[in-house]
């Protein structure tokens, strides 16, 4: 569905009277989740607009804080956009429909998270709820960034595999893969972000959840080449910071589902 090309400010929903304190774009949605996600996002204080056809320009002039698009083939030219923005490249991007192995089409642009389609309030408003902290630029020291990217990994009796992130952070990562792999195990993992050329970088499992077909890495204190991931999460968390005027971080919740009961609950998949 073409929209306005003139933004507008989404209808009120709710009676929450919240003044807002950052922006999410919503890109060529049908008004249906037009209208559920506004909702979503005004009950923590972030104000919807509205763009259209035109979303790629309005992305390089104006600053938002986050963006909500449809994953298909058109929304790689409104990511780009905003990747190469000096005001928005380090904006949250929120990915719609898709599952995840389809947002790894858009792994270049760094998808932060995703609403499944069809598309429900209460899963709606648990992901919301659970990135707010990021678009609001209200982060914590060590800051876990939601990030969906292709991971290739290398394992010990030459294993190799791919996996899907969940969370980076400048100490480690979580991710998905239905592979075997053992806490303490070294790997190799490479990866690249459209503004973080490829990296390999040696690590070691933290911590695995067999059911939920996941596992975390922490970084190798050795490996020089850890200093490139460290730097761009720091250059997130300090955009972030100063768009905000905001000294302190507070906490982050994830924003995938990351697994409650591990294998090795006292392992930080984090650094």
């Amino acid at each position: 569905m073409l929209m306005d090309r003139n933004p507008v400010l989404a209808p009120a929903l709710s009676s929450t009277n919240r003044k807002a304190s950052a922006r999410a774009a919503l890109i060529e949605l049908k008004e249906s989740d037009r209208v559920l996600i506004s909702d979503c996002f005004r009950q923590f204080g972030i104000e919807a607009v509205i763009l259209g056809a035109d979303s790629a320009d309005r992305l390089r002039r104006d600053k938002f804080e986050a963006c909500v698009l449809k994953l298909a083939p058109p929304a790689h030219a409104v990511m780009e956009s905003a990747r190469t923005s000096p005001s928005n490249s380090r904006m949250i991007i929120y990915g719609l429909g898709g599952s995840a192995r389809e947002a790894l089409s858009f792994s270049q642009y760094g998808v932060n998270a995703i609403f499944r389609e069809p598309l429900e309030r209460s899963a709606a408003m648990k992901l919301v709820r659970a990135t707010q902290t990021l678009v609001l630029h209200e982060l914590r020291r060590y800051v876990r960034i939601p990030v969906i990217a292709e991971i290739s990994v290398n394992a010990p009796d030459n294993r190799h595999f791919t996996a899907t992130s969940i969370e980076l952070s400048s100490g480690g990562m979580s991710m998905r893969s239905p592979a075997a792999v053992s806490v303490g195990e070294a790997v190799e993992i490479a990866f690249s972000l459209l503004t973080l050329p490829q990296v390999r970088v040696h690590a070691h499992v933290s911590w695995r959840n067999p059911a939920g077909k996941a596992f975390g890495v922490r970084f190798d204190s050795e490996d020089q080449r850890r200093r490139q991931i460290k730097e761009w999460v720091d250059a997130f968390s300090q955009s972030s910071d100063l768009a905000s005027g905001h000294g302190s971080f507070s906490s982050l919740e994830s924003a995938g589902d990351l697994p409650r009961h591990r294998e090795n609950p006292r392992a930080r998949d984090m650094g």
